[in-house]
């Protein structure tokens, strides 16, 4: 009898599991053959090339610059995400008139078409007839048009900007999922104590919520990482490269010069990297809470 309980649960959990890991070993597997062989355009394999491939990627020069900018591209929105998200949970957690009404404003870009988001603010930013060149001259802030996206300096800050503001709502989710969880008995008792609005937060709110930032910190990671169609839509890497990142650098590679093995080989990297970070993040973030 003891044996059975111990023995159902991996069983119902077997078909689920068996599943995931095929989607995920099967194309893994796949990509290891094209990424080890000579590779035409057309993907017919030809023959085998151990690491030439990955040590083709990693003297690329493009290569280290779009490693570069990934990391900033990755820390500056889930930072900004998770610093603006945070603030903004938290009021729209209060009670006052307008609440739901607020909250679907703040959902909204989730629920519109990452693409679509994109193509949008590739309109807004046109150098030439762009709304932002226009509102900012109206109100005495530009004095001649700024081509936002063809000029390296701005284009990227900006394209930043873009990926924090459609990352925002999925942080803000999270985050109101963890505060409704948080019992309105620990702050009525920590007001009787004489706790001001810092020392609740602090003591309190942030403790409690560290489970939801590590789950926004490494969802957000994961997706920002692989998120493909804010530069692509608006600059496709340019102007020069200077906006690339690794998966638009690795789009290229693929589809634009033909490089089917050293996309493969790039593929494998990112995915190297990602499992690295999740499984650093999740051990620190483990052993953090045990302390």
């Amino acid at each position: 009898m003891n044996r059975s309980i111990l023995v159902n649960p991996y069983v119902l959990i077997a078909p689920g599991f068996l599943l995931a890991a095929f989607i995920i070993l099967w194309p893994l597997y796949e990509l290891g053959t094209i990424a080890t062989h000579e590779v035409n355009r057309f993907g017919q394999l030809r023959g085998f090339s151990g690491l030439d491939n990955f040590m083709s990627v990693i003297r690329d020069p493009e290569f280290l610059g779009a490693l570069g900018r990934t990391g900033i591209w990755t820390l500056a929105i889930v930072g900004g995400a998770i610093v603006i998200g945070l603030p903004v949970a938290m009021i729209l957690n209060e009670d006052f008139y307008g609440r739901s009404v607020a909250r679907v404003i703040v959902m909204l870009p989730w629920a519109v078409s990452l693409t679509m988001t994109a193509i949008v603010w590739r309109w807004a930013l046109n150098g030439e007839s762009g709304m932002l060149n226009s509102g900012l001259r109206a109100v005495g802030v530009l004095d001649a048009n700024v081509q936002w996206l063809a000029q390296a300096a701005t284009a990227f800050p900006v394209q930043i900007m873009i990926g924090i503001l459609v990352t925002l709502p999925f942080a803000i989710t999270i985050f109101l999922g963890g505060l409704s969880s948080i019992p309105d008995d620990l702050y009525e008792a920590a007001k009787l104590e004489g706790a001001n609005g810092w020392q609740i937060f602090r003591e309190i709110t942030l403790p409690l919520l560290k489970p939801f930032i590590n789950i926004a910190v490494v969802m957000n990671t994961i997706y920002v990482f692989n998120s493909f169609p804010i530069i692509w839509a608006t600059t496709q890497g340019g102007p020069a490269n200077s906006t690339d990142i690794l998966v638009t650098y690795l789009y290229k590679l693929g589809f634009r010069f033909g490089r089917l093995g050293d996309a493969s080989a790039l593929s494998i990297m990112m995915f190297a990297l990602l499992l690295l970070f999740t499984i650093i993040y999740v051990r620190l973030a483990m052993r953090g809470e045990r302390s």
